[in-house]
């Protein structure tokens, strides 16, 4: 149970803060309502080009990082398709430094040609070492453009292509910039062993005098339910060939999401799931194995995928993969496999919990979801899943006509 009080500044800056009795540290998150699912698709990978250009300095401070060394903190940010996240854990003594730097940012970011053509460098040999260098590098933004055809989920959070970001103006990365940080596309929140009235005032302290630039969002395009199954076949030169389906589903804040993430659990749970003891052991299909969901804010995706020994062909990894999801549709699962997950992800979230720069990170990300107090009520989601739930995915989401099917063969 994680406690909190919520509050919105004048300006539209969501904030929440918590008390961590047990913490020495304060922990200080910021996340930014803008991922790849809010980029032009002629102008992709901005988000995360600005999670670089964050720590470029501003007006006030050039050089973001020392002033937190000098607190004694740590700080960091990832982006993903959904939203950006920039946090700082330091001594709760110093919790005003975080504040500081953050709102400075938000408001005075120095984004000046030099600093601009020196980060879009370092994404672009970014993108070429981690996505196009890279064995199976591409493989999930192939199969992202396989499965969706409109959404913008259909690029990787580093852009569609390094050309974007290479021919990226001063003009649109400001823009960018005036669209997407501001207080009202915001929310901060706070972990520290500090009276909760007392984080709020400094929040007010420090974000309340910043204006608010705010502006209509676009419309994201959502993706019309697949009618039929797709398929592609590419050569890359990696060591084994893999095998990866994909199955539109649900948003994160869906009713049967809890269910398939459990399923996800009980197929790929480490070496207990399903498909590791039936498709690596026993049958020896495969070297590795996997199943996860996306979990995005729009209907993602529920994806199987595995690397092939050899002398195994991909239309027999296939043929497996649909034989265990037939398995869950028979029988579902053992009551003592479906409490096994159930439990897994309890002791995670309990587990979770201690740590103050969790608490500041998952109060960020369920306020995004629209529903901070699920916060505390998910893990009871989760026990309420039942065999019947399973079934039921299982029919209406691992239909053959709903599924992307990419071979990636390794070359000959």
């Amino acid at each position: 149970m994680i406690p909190y009080i919520r509050q919105t500044l004048a300006n539209g800056l969501v904030v929440v803060v918590n008390r961590d009795r047990a913490s020495k540290l304060a922990a200080v998150n910021i996340l930014y309502r803008v991922g790849a699912r809010n980029e032009n698709p002629a102008r992709t990978g901005f988000a995360h080009l600005f999670e670089h250009l964050m720590f470029r300095g501003t007006r006030q401070v050039p050089n973001f990082d020392l002033p937190v060394q000098m607190a004694s903190g740590d700080n960091n940010a990832f982006t993903n398709n959904d939203y950006t996240d920039f946090y700082i854990t330091l001594p709760k003594d110093n919790l005003e430094t975080a504040l500081w730097l953050e709102s400075d940012r938000m408001e005075g970011l120095d984004i000046t040609p030099e600093k601009l053509e020196t980060e879009k460098r370092v994404v672009i040999e970014e993108f070429r070492q981690r996505y196009l260098n890279q064995p199976y590098g591409d493989q999930m933004m192939l199969l992202r453009d396989l499965a969706y055809r409109t959404h913008p989920y259909r690029w990787a959070t580093i852009g569609r292509t390094p050309d974007h970001i290479e021919q990226a103006t001063l003009a649109d990365v400001e823009a960018f910039y005036r669209r997407h940080y501001h207080p009202s596309n915001a929310v901060l929140s706070i972990s520290a062993d500090l009276d909760e009235e007392r984080m709020l005032a400094l929040a007010e302290k420090w974000f309340g005098p910043l204006a608010d630039r705010p502006s209509a969002a676009d419309p994201v395009p959502q993706e019309l339910p697949q009618r039929e199954a797709r398929r592609r076949e590419v050569e890359r030169d990696v060591p084994a060939t893999t095998v990866s389906v994909a199955y539109h589903m649900g948003r994160r804040r869906d009713p049967d999401f809890q269910t398939a993430d459990l399923i996800s659990d009980l197929l790929a749970g480490g070496d207990s799931g399903r498909l590791y003891n039936r498709l690596v052991k026993e049958r020896q299909l495969l070297s590795s194995v996997n199943a996860y969901v996306t979990g995005d804010l729009d209907p993602g995706l529920f994806v199987f995928t595995g690397q092939l020994l050899p002398g195994t062909t991909p239309e027999a990894v296939e043929a497996a993969f649909r034989q265990e999801i037939d398995s869950l549709l028979r029988d579902a699962a053992t009551e003592y496999e479906i409490e096994k997950v159930k439990n897994k992800f309890e002791a995670t979230t309990l587990f979770g919990e201690l740590n103050v720069m969790n608490k500041a990170m998952n109060l960020g990300f369920y306020e995004l979801l629209g529903d901070l107090a699920f916060i505390n009520r998910e893990v009871d989601c989760y026990q309420a899943v039942t065999p019947d739930d399973i079934r039921s995915f299982c029919s209406r989401v691992l239909r053959p006509e709903n599924s992307s099917t990419l071979i990636y063969r390794a070359r000959k």
